[in-house]
């Protein structure tokens, strides 16, 4: 196989690359800018293009596969000779499917928890020496890459609902097609891309429509959206499996599960980390996963990176950092924090970055989400505001939104870094919660001074 890669530095896209060639395959590859780590990565495996910019003499008739990375633009050169010829021109969930269609397809659906769910998944089948292929979104301890493409038998895919590429704007999970599906619940986000709430809901109907046909769905029945919008879109060619918080208990700040017989203790914590879990062992089961494997391998799983990650700690201060943006991923990683150390202060720090957080008109989603905190911080710099070409968001339209007592509302990174200064972290968790880099803050430098 011969196979090109238009934007070949993306994240995902340089480690699809890099397993390609591993696997034997011919592979080429441009881009306009690449950074690190993609950098440095496509250069150990020889990848790394020779010159930075568009190469129209490397699209060639004898390619079998021109794969498209999201941030192409419609004009791209490479893309427009690749369609001339008529070449096979895939986006990245698609070509995916393309080298996925002999395996047994698990796709981890939903506004939040993918990750986790996926990477949960990866370690169980890890621990009990399964051989799969996966896609997955964020570092995971024991895989040097977060996506693989092999002979396996089983991939596991994070399914992203945001559009597949330049070309094709449907969802990334549309292109999947799994045997075992998951839906972890449904939060209304990314209103730049979905500008409704009813057709956000209408890209899961779909996805539940394109589940193979003795397949099965795996969904979370305690998010009443999710569970109404499943029963209203019932099929008779599949088989359904709802999940809840499973049996568990918590005694100085760990939690222990216990699966029907099987019980362990977890390294992981909080209500949303708990149904991720249960959504996990059903998947892990459809794949002839044994109940006791399953506890006692999850015991081990430490989370995804930036996944209420504890980057400092010492016996009276704990320190996270988590991906958590959108309302209801911070409610959910709050909420754990507070229920896991009941005794505890909370601090919790959010950075608003995306697009929808950073909308007036999406405020008011964000109601109660830092309300279990005791001191709330929001931040977000007039930079960000700039870069995305966004207008003013006030301040006051923010406390409003988050109907919190006491919120703290800071524009400038000096004036966070003071504050944060001035606080006292004797016992205390401190949640910090952001996709962005708080305007280039150096938060690990502070986690660890302050946990000496």
């Amino acid at each position: 196989m011969k196979v090109h890669f238009i934007s070949i530095g993306g994240s995902v896209m340089h480690q699809l690359a890099i397993a390609l060639k591993r696997k034997g395959y011919s592979v080429t590859g441009t881009d306009d800018e690449i950074f690190e780590p993609a950098k440095s990565n496509l250069a150990n495996e020889g990848l790394l293009p020779a010159a930075i910019g568009w190469q129209t003499d490397l699209i060639t008739k004898d390619i079998d596969a021109v794969i498209l990375g999201m941030h192409a633009k419609a004009d791209n050169p490479e893309m427009l000779k690749a369609k001339e010829m008529g070449l096979n021109i895939y986006s990245f969930p698609e070509y995916i499917y393309q080298e996925s269609t002999n395996k047994i397809r698990v796709v981890i659906g939903g506004s939040h928890g993918k990750t986790t769910t996926t990477s949960m998944i990866m370690h169980v089948l890890l621990q009990c020496n399964k051989q799969f292929d996966y896609l997955v979104g964020a570092k995971l301890e024991g895989f040097d890459q977060s996506v693989n493409i092999t002979n396996a038998p089983v991939i596991i895919c994070e399914g992203d609902e945001y559009p597949a590429s330049v070309i094709e704007k449907k969802p990334k999970f549309h292109f999947l097609f799994p045997h075992i599906a998951i839906l972890t619940g449904i939060a209304w986000d990314h209103i730049n891309v979905f500008p409704t709430f009813d057709f956000y809901l209408e890209q899961f109907i779909i996805f539940i429509n394109k589940i193979e046909k003795g397949g099965i769905l795996i969904y979370n029945e305690t998010d009443a959206v999710l569970k109404e919008l499943v029963e209203k879109n019932k099929r008779n060619d599949i088989r359904y499996q709802p999940y809840q918080i499973p049996e568990h208990t918590i005694k100085n700040g760990r939690t222990t599960v216990t699966i029907h017989q099987s019980t362990g203790g977890l390294k992981v914590f909080g209500n949303h980390n708990l149904l991720n879990l249960n959504s996990a062992y059903f998947a892990c089961k459809e794949l002839n996963i044994a109940d006791d494997d399953f506890v006692h391998a999850i015991g081990s799983f430490t989370g995804a990176a930036k996944r209420l990650e504890l980057i400092g700690s010492n016996a009276a201060t704990n320190v996270y950092r988590d991906f958590a943006h959108a309302p209801s991923k911070v409610k959910a990683t709050i909420d754990a924090v507070k229920e896991q150390y009941p005794d505890r202060k909370l601090i919790g720090i959010l950075e608003l970055h995306t697009y929808s957080s950073l909308n007036e008109k999406f405020m008011e989603e964000y109601k109660g989400a830092l309300d279990k905190a005791d001191a709330a911080v929001v931040f977000y710099s007039k930079h960000a505001l700039e870069l995305k070409r966004m207008p003013e968001l006030p301040k006051e339209k923010v406390i409003e939104g988050f109907a919190k007592k006491n919120l703290i509302v800071i524009n400038d990174k000096n004036e966070l870094q003071e504050w944060m200064r001035h606080q006292s972290y004797s016992n205390t968790n401190l949640v910090l919660m952001s996709s962005g880099n708080y305007d280039g803050l150096d938060m690990l430098t502070f986690a660890k001074q302050i946990t000496l």
